[in-house]
């Protein structure tokens, strides 16, 4: 088991991952990322980028993509219990963060509210990149704070030498009594192959620090199974792949208050209450979500003259879930959508090498019931992007553009139309064999989602009754970005530097009107913002076996012209990591950092505690025969420290696991 030394996600692994280290740091192997669309390296793109692939991925993997990815520089997670949590990255979250997979959208409901789950089964990813920054030129305009993309194996791409490959893998926790297991089987022969794979996980509520109590309503039940094929021939593939999932998890926190209208005056009577009973008798909310989902994914050698490959990537996903309280529905969403892009990559022309694409989304959405607080609405987004690359001896060069269009037709409101225009312009220089700097500038534009634009009504999971605004605009984010990297060496680091500034940045704006019931009402409205901040990791390989690693960031984000800062900004983190190597197959971790308290704050917001995190990681890795297997262990918050989130709604009421022990093993043939 052997880590490569120039991946950001190994030098900043702070999820108690055990690591092996190589005799010879110096000569590197190359890791290439699929979402940099060109094929490029991690250390040659000008956006910052984090890859977690094989054991290290193994290790890390938790119940949701926030908790897998949250430790990352530059991440965090909108922890909404156990069962909901997405990425947040470099302080933008939902909407301003894309979620894929292999290219396409989730599709899924998580970008509305916190509490909805994130349709992406950790255990089965092959690969995670996380993109830092704006990545608007290819996935869309949405993602001004960054790309999330998930790996996977459900449409196999080529034939195993064998006949056949899978994995097996059991893993559990102390916290939880959670148990989990996958399998994974691709076999083919001739130019067939077939793939099946999935997932159950059952996890009672956790343990908090401290106390004998368990965070009431912390559960988590998920199951996932995938069905794929593909035709694999001398020039490319072409496959398709079905998959069902299904998860039940509780709300914590969850609070339900009597709100009405008086005219256009909102007034919620009664304080609501959080249920604080067993789930087995259904008194704690919970959501019954299930997603169909079927995805079609080709690429093509050669496909037209001029051109060396195409890829086109569709997903299309039925996805619904029901809110139940006292074992009634209160809320159903329904989202019906398509996503489908093709990227062309054509052949060198005067010394530019690039792509161009197309890309185009429809989305039906629909809630009904207590908290239908937006109306149905159907969303079309069609996008055109070009993204070109010229290299001069050390330097590399990269500029963007995407145009892109979207009407959407509301059911009572009027209907709305936006369009907007992202370009970038980057270069990376490599100033020595072990050194690049890359620096980037980009104007962005996000258009505004259904929920910012319609939303009217209560909305439980973060008590607040929700006003949206017909009227808003598109958001442009201007971007300026550093990063200076060592890749090789016995030292290695990677420093980033920060400015995005989002003029029109949609809000939700504390109005100050007292509703009661334990409610507050926002407003969606716009007002220039800022974002800075900087992140970054050293890491020294004190001997062939031995390694030390420091790791941090921090950001700021504050609306201009006196408006305050903004809010569920993460609070700044520093630590340091121990990796030892007993043997070759026997690797260990010893893991600190310290979140700092939060007290930065938007208006109506509360401060939150620092803390600090010990963890430690162990695993041994060995073959029997044509079978390799990991056997790990790990320990999450040995301190057993009371912790909150930031980044959550639910953070005043709700603590984070108290200790944690997680084993596991892992079985590949």
């Amino acid at each position: 088991m052997t880590q490569k030394p120039h991946s950001l996600a190994w030098a900043v692994s702070l999820a108690l991952i055990p690591s092996a280290w190589a005799a010879d740091p110096v000569e590197l192997d190359s890791v290439v990322v699929s979402s940099s669309a060109l094929g490029r390296q991690s250390h040659e793109m000008t956006l910052p980028v984090s890859v977690l692939e094989g054991d290290e991925l193994v290790q890390r993997r938790e119940a949701t993509l926030g908790e897998t990815l949250q430790n990352l520089p530059g991440v965090h997670a909108s922890g909404f219990g156990a069962g909901a949590s997405r990425p947040v990255i470099r302080g933008l979250d939902g909407a301003r963060v894309k979620v894929l997979s292999d290219g396409v959208e989730l599709l899924d409901a998580s970008t509305i509210s916190p509490d909805h789950a994130v349709a992406s089964e950790p255990l089965l990813a092959e690969r995670i990149e996380v993109l830092k920054g704006p990545a608007t030129l290819l996935y869309g305009g949405g993602a001004i704070g960054g790309v999330v993309n998930v790996i996977d194996r459900k449409v196999p791409t080529r034939v195993p030498e064998k006949g056949y490959e899978g994995e097996l893998e059991l893993r559990a926790n102390s916290a939880a009594n959670e148990g989990a297991g996958l399998f994974g089987l691709t076999a083919g022969s001739g130019n067939f192959a077939v793939r099946a794979e999935g997932v159950k996980r059952q996890a009672d509520e956790y343990e908090i620090p401290g106390s004998p109590d368990k965070q009431v309503g912390s559960y988590n039940d998920t199951d996932t199974f995938t069905l794929g094929a593909s035709f694999i021939g001398e020039r490319g593939y072409l496959g398709a792949a079905y998959t069902e999932q299904n998860n039940r998890y509780g709300l914590l926190a969850h609070e339900h208050a009597d709100c009405h209208t008086h005219g256009s005056d909102w007034h919620c009577g009664g304080h609501g209450h959080a249920h604080d009973h067993d789930h087995e008798d259904e008194g704690v909310p919970y959501v019954d979500m299930q997603q169909k989902r079927w995805d079609l994914r080709g690429e093509l050698n050669d496909p037209l003259p001029g051109f060396e490959l195409a890829r086109l990537r569709v997903g299309h996903s039925n996805y619904q879930h029901q809110e139940i309280e006292g074992g009634e529905v209160g809320t159903r969403f329904d989202n019906d959508a398509t996503d489908a892009r093709l990227e062309m990559t054509h052949q060198p022309l005067f010394g530019w090498r690039g792509l161009l694409g197309a890309q185009t989304l429809r989305r039906d959405f629909e809630a009904t019931g207590e908290e239908a607080y937006v109306p149905p609405t159907l969303t079309r987004n069609h996008g055109l992007f070009l993204l070109e690359e010229y290299t001069a001896g050390a330097w590399r060069y990269e500029i963007g553009l995407r145009h892109e269009w979207q009407d959407i037709d509301a059911d009572g409101p009027r209907d709305t139309s936006h369009s907007g225009t992202s370009v970038s312009a980057g270069a990376v220089w490599t100033f020595a064999p072990q050194y690049s700097i890359g620096f980037s500038l980009s104007r962005s534009q996000r258009l505004p989602t259904a929920e910012e634009l319609y939303a009217y009504g209560p909305h439980a999971a973060s008590r607040t009754v929700e006003l949206g605004n017909i009227e808003l605009d598109e958001e442009t984010s201007h971007n300026a970005e550093l990063t200076l990297r060592k890749f090789a060496g016995r030292t290695t680091f990677t420093f980033s530097l920060f400015r995005n500034q989002v003029d029109d940045f949609i809000y939700a704006a504390d109005t100050g009107n007292d509703i009661g019931g334990g409610y507050r009402e926002i407003e969606y409205r716009q007002q220039d913002a800022v974002l800075t901040g900087a992140e970054g990791e050293v890491r020294f390989q004190v001997t062939d076996a031995t390694a030390f690693t420091l790791f941090g960031d921090h950001v700021r984000g504050k609306l201009r012209n006196g408006g305050g800062d903004l809010p569920r900004i993460p609070a700044d983190r520093l630590g340091v990591r121990l990796d030892q190597s007993f043997s070759p197959a026997l690797n260990g971790q010893l893991e600190f950092y310290r979140v700092q308290r939060q007290d930065e704050l938007a208006v109506y917001e509360t401060e939150t505690g620092g803390y600090n995190m010990l963890g430690a990681g162990l695993s041994y890795a060995g073959s029997l025969k044509q079978t390799d297997y990991l056997i790990y262990l790990k320990g999450n918050n040995l301190l057993d420290e009371k912790a909150r989130q930031h980044t959550s709604f639910i953070k005043d009421e709700v603590l984070l696991p108290g200790r944690n022990l997680t084993v596991g093993v892992r079985l590949a043939f």
